[in-house]
């Protein structure tokens, strides 16, 4: 069965997608339908079609969703942060669950998937240590901050997320003020002209230590003295900083970071490890939830002082620091220079002897160490959202480990790369969910795989 453009229709949604649209079948036919939650039955329109799915807009809930609630947050429909606000808490870990396991079995090729329930959050707001305002004006001229609204990048005006700490509010309402009192610009993306683009908060949960970078379209700031004497007001104000970004592209962060008050980074823990924070640090949002999720990836480990550790994409040091107390020695090694420069910093201040750092592509790494006969008993490796290659696994299975630590952002990515795993000889021994994002369709996961003997 087909549908047409305009075609007004009755569906039951039972899924959600990427963005947290509802999915729902009409006579065998997908239809994709925003501001939708899983149990809505629901009056549609095709806007979109094509030959065996389309895509439609909500004209009417005829029965809303048993587990539909409403967003605490007024602008969670349009902003493109949220896509899961309207879904009750419990049932967005449901729906996470079945996401994981649905890619294991479709992707993965697995039949028996040795999952635990995921971990979720016992409150799940206010979670982010990190976020990143872009700053614009609205049609009247007047300067704005938020969020970019789904698939735009139309700021939807909002200064209190509830998903960031409550300090973000102030410290935004202080920059656009300095911003009108001296007539600073806001950056606009048409034109390239204008100096404030993004603003970047970050807040450390144990040492409310506070940094604020502003990623601007030049080298300096008018009135800079002025912004610093407002935002030194705020208790825990230790770092601000400018990163320059004069590129007409959609990167954030420049890659010229100058210190205009304090200091360079912040600091927070994770456990007993302190670690240092720069700008363009790579540092999990979620502390409480990162904890556990390490945590895991530790008791996967199984160290037992003997072991030699590979922290391959090892950012900041944050899981070879965790190690190295159990392990051995660790090795850590990492492309961007100055993620090796706080990790290198991070052992220092931990007093850790025994990890050492290295500035090199995880891949041609681990190749050397296969050529020089070394080997590793453990490997952690923790890939960004386009998961591992199979040039880069192949590296890593050479070296012949006992047990590999994946930790993964996205199921699509991990199955697809345990079933190359499980080709070469390595099984998926367990598996655990861990909610680091709520009110978002985003995850992550803890995976140990074993060697088959």
């Amino acid at each position: 069965m087909s549908y047409q453009k305009n075609d007004v229709l009755t569906v039951k949604i039972e899924d959600m997608g990427h963005d947290g649209e509802g999915i729902g079948k009409c006579e065998g036919y997908t239809l994709f339908v925003k501001d939708t939650v899983i149990g809505d039955l629901a009056e549609v329109k095709v806007i979109k079609a094509k030959k065996n799915y389309g895509y439609a807009r909500l004209m009417r809930l005829i029965e809303p969703s048993p587990h539909r609630v409403e967003p605490i947050c007024p602008v969670a429909r349009p902003c493109g942060g949220c896509q899961l606000q309207m879904l009750d808490y419990a049932e967005q870990l449901r729906f996470k669950e079945k996401k994981i396991a649905q890619n294991l079995q479709r992707i993965g090729g697995m039949t028996e998937i040795p999952m635990e329930p995921i971990v979720g959050m016992e409150s799940p707001f206010r979670y982010r240590n990190k976020a990143q305002f872009p700053i614009g004006q609205d049609k009247n001229g007047k300067l704005i901050t938020g969020f970019y609204a789904g698939r735009t990048h139309q700021i939807m005006e909002n200064r209190n997320c509830y998903l960031g700490v409550e300090q973000n509010e102030e410290i935004l309402n202080r920059i656009l003020a300095w911003m009108e009192e001296n007539s600073v610009s806001a950056y606009q993306e048409e034109t390239g002209k204008g100096l404030v683009r993004h603003v970047l908060i970050r807040f450390g949960f144990t040492t409310k230590e506070i940094m604020v970078c502003l990623v601007v379209n030049g080298k300096k700031l008018p009135a800079e003295k002025k912004l610093i004497q407002s935002l030194t007001e705020l208790e825990g104000m230790t770092s601000i900083t400018l990163s320059v970004n004069r590129e007409r592209t959609n990167v954030i962060m420049g890659k010229e970071i100058r210190c205009l008050w304090g200091q360079e980074f912040i600091t927070d823990y994770i456990g007993k490890v302190k670690y240092q924070i720069s700008p363009l640090s790579f540092y999990q949002v979620n502390p409480v939830q990162t904890e556990i999720l390490y945590q895991t990836a530790m008791d996967y480990a199984g160290l037992t002082g003997k072991e030699t550790v590979v922290d391959a994409y090892c950012g900041i040091g944050t899981i070879g620091i965790i190690a190295a107390d159990k392990a051995k020695s660790v090795i850590g090694v990492e492309l961007n220079p100055a993620s090796v420069k706080d990790a290198r910093n991070n052992a220092r201040h931990n007093n850790i002897g025994n990890i050492t750092f290295y500035q090199n592509d995880a891949e041609r790494f681990l190749n050397e160490m296969q050529e020089q006969n070394a080997k590793a008993d453990v490997i952690f490796m923790d890939p960004p959202r386009a998961g591992s290659t199979q040039s880069f696994m192949a590296s890593a299975i050479s070296l012949n480990p006992d047990r590999i630590v994946y930790i993964s952002c996205n199921p699509e990515t991990l199955a697809r790369d345990l079933e190359f795993l499980k080709k070469h000889q390595y099984t998926a021994e367990k598996i655990q969910p861990v909610d680091m994002f709520p009110f978002t369709t985003h995850m992550e996961t803890v995976c140990l795989l074993t060697r088959r003997k």
